[in-house]
């Protein structure tokens, strides 16, 4: 089979002729630049080859046509023309992490010493506003800066939370028929698509690292608060958010067809270690009426599946992911309560597509041995496997320091899998 012949067997809940495995075709299914930079040292020398930065908040690395070509990896995706800090992927020159890995940043990717250690960086670049990341001395990705005005509650203005939000323009458009190319180019990869500004209260863009002056309800917090206690402002901008969404897919349908396979279309996360951090009335009310909406959209006009990422326990949560149009359950993230493989794949295997759950990012990947690594992921490859509906992943975007030695288990697993 071909990659993209794997991952359609595997979205159909049919079994491919070995389980179809995707590093780097999303924001949330990654490895971070350091890691990709040496595992492609290892598998293809020390050719002086700068690894791109493709997603610069967290770091990650571009899986670039050679490299997965060396490793068993199925599925390409394309992420939005401007990242979370508002760059884009174009203009590239020479960056240096704290942990001396040499790679490639876009050229609006600017940052300054921050006055405690460590770098900040700014909305598209410019250096005359104030910054909107930090990444601390030593560390390997940013967090955004809260850059919150003063919430005056009388005169709070939804459109003040769709600055962001917009119909495609004509630049965007040029980036997604270059993206439709590249994607035809390489048919015989899976082939999934970030579909920007579905993400409803994604609380890594609430801050909106990519404005230079955000204004609205920014702060984390303060949004949290607010899907309590200002429910009727944060329906009004899902509202008009998702009829934006709506339109921007039919025109992104319209361009892609049958090219595309699966849409990302959100990355809301609603679990925590320990259980979910919503209730699944509060769920229903806020969120699914949106969800739905656009998953229908996406159902009566294309062959595309949907993809939802929510980190955490979201148990008792997935019925409801389901009743709202959701093909794919992304990051399966086994090491919280109730999301046991075994229970998560007797009780909703037949209804939606695990994609991801492949092996712990938190504990077994970065601090196991090799040996550790290659059962578990031998272990979820023979529980979430049978009967397709599985997509292997790393639980999330795999870290800088991993060991090469451990990720090169996870491949190694993948491939007796298939014997």
């Amino acid at each position: 089979m071909t990659g993209r012949e794997r991952l359609a067997a595997s979205l159909a809940h049919r079994a491919p002729d070995r389980v179809a495995v995707d590093f780097g075709a999303s924001f949330v299914t990654g490895i971070h630049v350091s890691a990709v930079t040496r595992l492609r040292r290892h598998l293809l020398g020390d050719t002086g080859h700068r690894v791109k930065v493709c997603e610069p908040y967290q770091m990650l690395g571009e899986i670039d046509d050679e490299l997965r070509a060396a490793l068993p990896i199925d599925v390409i995706g394309a992420l939005g023309r401007k990242s979370i800090f508002g760059t884009e992927e174009r203009d590239w020159k020479p960056y240096t992490l704290f942990d001396g890995t040499e790679c490639l940043v876009p050229g609006q990717f600017n940052v300054t010493p921050a006055p405690e250690g460590g770098w900040h960086i700014y909305p598209e670049g410019d250096t005359t506003v104030p910054p909107s990341g930090f990444m601390p001395a030593g560390g390997y990705f940013f967090d955004a800066i809260i850059r919150q005005p003063p919430v005056d509650d009388d005169r709070l203005d939804p459109a003040d939370n769709l600055e962001e939000f917009g119909l495609l323009n004509e630049a965007d458009l040029a980036f997604y028929r270059d993206r439709k190319q590249w994607f035809d180019a390489r048919r015989d990869a899976g082939a999934l698509l970030v579909i920007p500004g579905a993400a409803f209260g994604d609380i890594a863009l609430v801050p909106a690292p990519f404005l230079k002056h955000p204004k609205g309800i920014r702060d984390i917090e303060e949004w949290y608060v607010s899907t309590a206690a200002r429910q009727d402002y944060v329906l009004e901008v899902f509202e008009r958010q998702c009829v934006i969404a709506e339109k921007n897919l039919h025109t992104l349908i319209e361009l892609f067809g049958d090219t595309v396979q699966v849409a990302l279309l959100t990355g809301t996360d609603f679990g925590t270690q320990r259980g979910p951090f919503i209730s699944r009335e509060a769920y229903r009310r806020l969120y699914q009426p949106f969800h739905r909406r656009l998953n229908d959209l996406i159902h009566r006009h294309s062959s595309w599946k949907t993809f939802i990422h929510s980190c955490g326990d979201v148990y008792p949560l997935i019925p409801d992911f389901i009743a709202s149009g959701f093909d794919i359950l992304n990051p399966v993230q086994c090491s919280a309560a109730e999301m046991d493989p075994v229970r998560l794949k007797k009780e909703f295997g037949r209804d939606i597509v695990f994609w991801g759950g492949g092996v712990d990012t938190q504990r077994t990947l970065p601090f196991g041995t090799p040996d550790e690594v290659y059962r578990e992921c031998r272990e979820r490859i023979d529980i979430f496997g049978p009967d397709g509906g599985f997509v292997f992943d790393a639980i999330h975007n795999i870290q800088g320091p991993t060991p090469v030695e451990n990720m090169l288990a996870i491949f190694r697993a993948i491939s007796d899998s298939a014997h």
